[in-house]
């Protein structure tokens, strides 16, 4: 087997994936791919709607618990991270959402990173991307990513949308262009009625080039270095079909394992905070304090209605009726397995005073679980809202000197009254959408929170209790010139050469939305700068509500 290569990324994920097919489009460049999960020959996760059961799978998944979180009654929360090729991106919610442009510019001017202004991230986000019903200034028309609009058959899509119009709130034909404020459809990474992972649009066309090595099953137990003063990572020490091997880098070691197993590798070797390492017989490659800390997530609760019309997905979980779906599905790639279900949506700002949405929604015509499981019998509808620039920080840490073992994972969720804040705006905000006229033929009793749940107390009680992570885990390795951070602009781990971190974990402050987009805009834009070039900067505007200091709508 070769053990020499120009490139070795770490992960074969969202980010992992772009940086093997763009690296790889100089074909003279040898590049492996080291994976710690198997391929992704599995059903559900190319059918849309089947994305429960993925995330559930111990064989596809990272299945980490958060230690017992303080501030919601001592729950630990599950933490799935993919481990299969496509990384999260073939075990997620298939959501397409950038952030908002306030969000990357809020990274150029607190953190010191220039490069990373909206109008240096635009350009990247169009370059990754095919939309289907076509490009623009802001969208993309012949990227490897391609993006599906949700049809919005079911009337219930349309009456959130309407209900948000009629409390006040703008509509928006496209939240990932110039307005993400307001209610509109929702886009998704789908193609042909199946998940569009980057493993389908990066990773596979990458690998039929012949230069690009993927080992899958293949765990990295440590980083390789040479020098003390200004210590160089020159490969990688990995398990492969029961075998400890060493494969060498001549150019870079790029680690693009996720926000959760990035730090852990970094701390098992010797990159980190001592005082961590020391105990633990690690020896110190490279101080770096960050490592691990900064730890950032998106809660989210449901806010829940009886529906008084037979016209939500329940009927769609009934045994024969899931069959048919599930053949329609499979002979046509059409049909109610075809979608992830979130197909109208929108973003809030939660008071006024608040530049830039701080709330976002993802509507579905049923009243359930993120993990498939239902509250109640009967047909339902919900929104999930949380915010989205939480205040409160957790880290990332080992407690032993094996890669087998899992780190110590703590979100420290609702820790700052602000976070509260926001929740309970959140709830009386959606509320006041569902009770819209938009709403009557449909709206029935309130299931979650239900209608005792009114104070603040109670609001904050109800959270504590049932509020659950949207899997949105970041900000581990943050980039930045400060104390705590851990990467450079370009993803260059401080005070080591020839290694980069590329994935969510260097955002410095969680985004505005989802985090697959951003992630995958983040290695294209690295990927590039590891070429030497750049795109132009791009002078489309982005949208802020004119009256935002003193209006909430």
């Amino acid at each position: 087997m070769q053990t020499d290569y120009d490139y070795i990324i770490i992960g074969a994920g969202s980010a992992g994936s772009v940086m093997a097919h763009r690296l790889g489009e100089d074909l003279n460049t040898r590049i492996l791919v080291i994976e710690a999960g198997p391929m992704d020959h599995n059903l559900f996760i190319h059918m849309p709607s089947g994305f429960a059961y993925p995330m559930a799978n111990p064989r596809y998944t990272w299945q980490y618990q958060s230690e017992p979180e303080p501030t919601l009654d001592g729950r630990r929360v599950h933490c799935p991270r993919g481990k299969t090729i496509g990384g999260s991106s073939s075990i997620n919610g298939m959501v397409y959402i950038r952030g908002n442009a306030q969000d990357y510019n809020g990274w150029a001017e607190k953190h010191n990173l220039p490069e990373w202004t909206y109008a240096h991230c635009l350009p990247y986000f169009r370059k990754a991307e095919t939309r289907e019903v076509g490009g623009d200034d802001y969208r993309g028309s012949d990227g490897p990513l391609h993006v599906h609009t949700g049809a919005c058959e079911n009337p219930l899509y349309n009456a959130f949308i309407e209900a948000g119009k009629q409390a006040g709130y703008p509509y928006t034909a496209d939240m990932n262009g110039y307005q993400q404020e307001g209610f509109g459809p929702m886009d998704m990474t789908t193609y042909k009625g199946r998940r569009w992972s980057t493993a389908m649009a990066y990773l596979r066309p990458a690998l039929k080039r012949g230069n690009v090595k993927l080992l899958p099953l293949t765990l990295a137990h440590r980083l390789l270095f040479e020098g003390t003063d200004q210590p160089r990572a020159v490969g990688v020490e990995v398990e492969y079909n029961g075998k400890r091997i060493q494969f060498r880098a001549k150019r870079e070691v790029i680690l693009s394992s996720g926000a959760i197993n990035s730090p852990q590798l970094l701390q098992l070797s010797g990159i980190g905070n001592p005082e961590l390492l020391q105990p633990l017989g690690i020896p110190v490659v490279k101080a770096l304090k960050g490592v691990g800390e900064n730890l950032q997530d998106h809660m989210e609760t449901y806010v829940q209605y009886e529906c008084k019309q037979p016209i939500t997905l329940y009927s769609a979980t009934k045994p024969l009726k899931m069959a048919a779906i599930g053949a329609e599905w499979v002979l046509f790639s059409t049909g109610l397995g075809a979608t992830n279900h979130f197909e109208s949506g929108g973003f809030i700002r939660s008071a006024a005073g608040v530049k830039h949405p701080d709330l976002q929604y993802h509507f579905l015509p049923m009243a359930v679980r993120y993990d498939g499981n239902s509250p109640v019998e009967g047909h339902g509808f919900q929104a999930h809202v949380g915010p989205m620039r939480s205040t409160s920080r957790g880290h990332v840490r080992i407690n032993s000197n094996s890669a087998l073992d899992a780190p110590t994972i703590l979100f420290n969720y609702m820790s700052t009254e602000q976070d509260k804040v926001e929740f309970r705006a959140a709830i009386r905000l959606t509320r006041e959408v569902f009770a819209q006229k938009a709403f009557d033929a449909f709206r029935g009793e309130e299931i979650s929170p239900g209608k005792d749940v009114q104070t603040d107390a109670q609001i904050d009680a109800h959270i504590r209790a049932s509020a659950e992570t949207a899997y949105h885990p970041s900000c581990t390795c943050a980039m930045g010139t400060g104390e705590m951070a851990v990467v450079d602009g370009q993803g260059r781990v401080h005070g080591v050469q020839a290694l980069r971190v590329v994935d969510a974990s260097i955002m410095p402050l969680i985004v505005s939305g989802n985090l697959n987009v951003p992630t995958i805009m983040m290695a294209e834009k690295i990927a590039d700068a590891i070429k030497g070039q750049a795109l132009p900067p791009s002078p489309a505007p982005a949208w802020v509500h004119p009256q935002w200091e003193t209006r909430q709508r």
